[in-house]
């Protein structure tokens, strides 16, 4: 079984700063990539930001300059800074995970969390 969770949504006013973990548990052999993502109402789930296990990444265009996204291999976990929040960033957040769950498989799953609410709000 694997879980990934997610924690560090909030409240914040625009321009203010938050920032998310998620970390994936269990029967885990190794992780590739972790990945944010977010949903607004009546939007479609898009992606935020990206990472490889060799800390390679990628960002949505409304995000860049804004937010980082960074790993800790050896705890399982990724992390969003999310800097100058405006009221677009309003959303539930989701982490993924694109893992590999014993040596003796190359099989690929993805695992998401269960989301978080970012609001910006003044």
């Amino acid at each position: 079984q694997v879980q990934v969770v997610e924690s560090g949504g909030g409240l914040v006013q625009p321009g203010g700063s938050l920032r998310l973990s998620c970390a994936a548990s269990g029967s885990i052999f190794s992780i590739n990539a972790m990945g944010w993502y977010r949903q607004a109402p009546g939007k479609q789930r898009e992606l935020v930001a990206a990472i490889t296990s060799g800390g390679n990444t990628n960002y949505a265009d409304s995000v860049k300059g804004r937010f980082t996204i960074s790993r800790d291999n050896a705890k399982n976990t990724v992390y969003l800074q999310m800097n100058s929040l405006k009221y677009e960033d309003t959303a539930v957040y989701y982490c993924n995970a694109d893992l590999r769950k014993s040596s003796g498989s190359y099989t690929t799953y993805r695992y998401w969390g269960q989301g978080t609410q970012v609001t910006v709000s003044s």
